[in-house]
C-alpha cells in the first residue's frame, strides 16, 4: 500500500462513524478539478503500514471505521491484505472509488471487506471521458461498477462534483438513466482546494444546483446537496 497520508479523526468522510481517513497515491483518471493532484502526479510521502495501524490499534476505543480514499485505492496492488488488516482490530471500512476497476470492487465485496462504498459518478454518459481526461474511456466499467454496488447488499452513495466549466443540464439527465431508483444520491458543490489540476474552475451558483437537484429527483428521490453553503 502506497499510503500518502491520513487523518486521524473526522466526522464527515464515513456516515455514522468517528473515522480516520487514509490517503493512497496514484490515480487512473486526471479529472481537471481534482481537490488531491499532489496524489496523483507527486505521490512522494510515504506511510509505512506499521504506523497506520500502531495508530489504529491506540485509538480503537476512539474511532469505529476508516475510509480509505486517494487517488483511487483500487489501483493498490494489496489493497484486500491491507483490509484484512484493518478487520482483524475490529474497525468498519469504507471505500471511496472512482468505479473504473468494477473487478475489484467485486472482489473485495466478495472477501466481506467493504461495509460501505462511495463512488463518485463524474459526469454524464456522454461527457464521461472529458470530464476524466482520458481518451479511450470505457464507459462500460462505470456502468458495471454502478451495477455491482446497487446489488452489493451494503451501504453506499453515489456522488458528483459539479463544476460550473464542466457539466450542463445534460450530465444530470443522463445521470439520471445510469442510477436505479433506489440509490442515494449526492450533488456537491466544487471547492478550490488551492491544489486542482487546472486553476481556474468554479462553482455553480445555488439557482444552478438546485436546477440540476430538480432534473435528478424527478427520477431519484433520494438526491440531496451536499456541502452548500
Amino acid at each position: 500500500m502506497h499510503i500518502c497520508g491520513y487523518q486521524k479523526t473526522t466526522l464527515l468522510d464515513y456516515p455514522g462513524h468517528v473515522a480516520a481517513t487514509i490517503f493512497t497515491g496514484g490515480c487512473n483518471f486526471r479529472c481537471p478539478f481534482c481537490h488531491n493532484s499532489d496524489l496523483i502526479f507527486h505521490p512522494t510521502s510515504h506511510i509505512s503500514q506499521e504506523e497506520i495501524f500502531a495508530f489504529l490499534e491506540k485509538r480503537k476505543n476512539i474511532l469505529s471505521g476508516i475510509c480509505i480514499t486517494g487517488g483511487e485505492p483500487t489501483l493498490q496492488p494489496d489493497l484486500a491484505q491491507f483490509m484484512e488488516k484493518v478487520r482483524t482490530l475490529g474497525y468498519k471500512i469504507k471505500l471511496d472509488t472512482n468505479g473504473y476497476r468494477p473487478k475489484i470492487i467485486s472482489d473485495l465485496l466478495n472477501q466481506k471487506l467493504l461495509d460501505y462504498i462511495a463512488m463518485d459518478i463524474k459526469a454524464g454518459y456522454s461527457n464521461y471521458s472529458k470530464v476524466c481526461d482520458i481518451n479511450n474511456f470505457n464507459i462500460e466499467s462505470i456502468k458495471n461498477s454502478i451495477s455491482i454496488i446497487e446489488n452489493s447488499g451494503i451501504d453506499y452513495e453515489f456522488r458528483t462534483t459539479v463544476v460550473k466549466e464542466l457539466h450542463s443540464k445534460r450530465d444530470f439527465e443522463e445521470i439520471s438513466e445510469m442510477i436505479s431508483a433506489k440509490s442515494p444520491y449526492y450533488i456537491q458543490s466544487f471547492k478550490d482546494s488551492g491544489n486542482i489540476l487546472t486553476p481556474g474552475l468554479s462553482a455553480c451558483d445555488t439557482d444552478t444546483l438546485n436546477q440540476y437537484l430538480s432534473i435528478i429527483k424527478a427520477k431519484l428521490p433520494n438526491t440531496f446537496l451536499r456541502g452548500i453553503e
